[in-house]
Order: C-alpha cells, then sequence, then structure tokens
C-alpha cells in the first residue's frame, strides 16, 4: 500500500492583513464594481452635458456651501481613520475601540449633512435628465456613505463584545478603513463633476 504524507498546518496564523486575505480582495473586486457604476453615471452626465446649449438647463448651479463643508471633513477623516487602520495591524484593541467610535461618529454627522445637500442641489431628480442624472451621482456616493456607517457601527458593537479581541476583528477595521478611504477618494471627481464642470462651462 502506499504511503501517504501529510503536511501539518496547524501552526498556520487563520488571518491575515491585506493582499493575505481573502477579504481584501473581495473589497477591491468590490471597488471596481462601484467605481464604473459611479464612471457610468460620470460619463451619463457628461453626455447629457454636450447636448444641451446651457448648462446646466435649470436656473442655478448646486450651492457650493454644503457641499464643500462635506467635502472637507470627509478628507479630513482620512487623518484618524489611517491611524485607526495602523493600530488595527498592531492589535491594539482600546485604540481601535476608541478609532471606531471616532469614525462611527464622523459618519453619523456627516450622512445628515449628505441629505441636506439633496436639499441644496437646486433641481429635483424629476425635473429634467439633469436633475436625475445629478441625484443618481449623489445617490450613488450616498449609498457608499451609508454602507460603510452602518459596517462601522456594527463592527464597533462587536469590538466591544466578547468577540471584540479575536484577530478577525483587527483584520475586519483595517480593511473597514480600506473601504472608508474609497468612499473619500471615489467622492472627490463626483464632487467636481456635480458642483464645478456647470461653474466652469
Amino acid at each position: 500500500m502506499q504511503a501517504r504524507f501529510a503536511l501539518d498546518l496547524s501552526g498556520l496564523p487563520d488571518h491575515g492583513f491585506g493582499t493575505r486575505s481573502l477579504t481584501w480582495w473581495g473589497t477591491v473586486g468590490l471597488f471596481a464594481i462601484e467605481s464604473m457604476t459611479l464612471a457610468i453615471g460620470g460619463a451619463a452626465y457628461l453626455y447629457l452635458m454636450q447636448h444641451e446649449a446651457h448648462w446646466p438647463p435649470v436656473a442655478r448651479s448646486p450651492d457650493l456651501a454644503i457641499s464643500t463643508t462635506l467635502t472637507i471633513i470627509l478628507v479630513l477623516s482620512v487623518i484618524p481613520n489611517m491611524w485607526l487602520k495602523r493600530r488595527a495591524e498592531q492589535y491594539d484593541l482600546k485604540a481601535v475601540r476608541i478609532g471606531m467610535i471616532v469614525m462611527s461618529l464622523i459618519g453619523a454627522a456627516l450622512v445628515p449633512l449628505r441629505l441636506y445637500e439633496f436639499a441644496h442641489l437646486n433641481v429635483y431628480w424629476d425635473t429634467d435628465a439633469y436633475g436625475s442624472a445629478v441625484w443618481g451621482l449623489l445617490g450613488l456616493h450616498t449609498t457608499h456613505l451609508v454602507t460603510d456607517l452602518v459596517d462601522t457601527i456594527v463592527l464597533a458593537a462587536l469590538l466591544f463584545s466578547r468577540h471584540g479581541n479575536h484577530a478577525r476583528r483587527y483584520v475586519d477595521t483595517a480593511e473597514n478603513a480600506m473601504y472608508w478611504n474609497f468612499v473619500v477618494f471615489a467622492w472627490l471627481p463626483v464632487y467636481a463633476i456635480i458642483y464645478w464642470v456647470p461653474r466652469w462651462m
């Protein structure tokens, strides 16, 4: 009878950060899908713009104050977010808990601000094709913002539970931080298209 050999893999870690994590690859795939969705929305907006004599076709461009405030907060939020990611990679439970509370509060402050932003687009979604394009783009990004907020709150709750000090939670935290960075940087071209393109044309 032929001898069978088996490798003992019990000593291998059950988690990994970055490219060693399957969830990391899944998140990167999600970035590709969501980026393409936003790109299609932006392309539709620019296509419509090329077929109008005046842009926007309504009387006023979207108001800048609310959106610029939101953009500044989003960009600044990268600082505590990257600090949180580094603490997660060092398995610092106390710091990670603090960081998750901070990021949950930032997200909770941004969502109402975003909803207020819709009221200052100076067009309704059903006014015309321009209104649909603007609301569609802002709605897509709002979906990302709300999704990450819910994920952050749920993960924060887990970190304060008896499952909080499991190694996998630190990986989840690092990947959640990566997704937040995507939410921030995906917003910048959308912000430029909705708020600055009409002012440049």
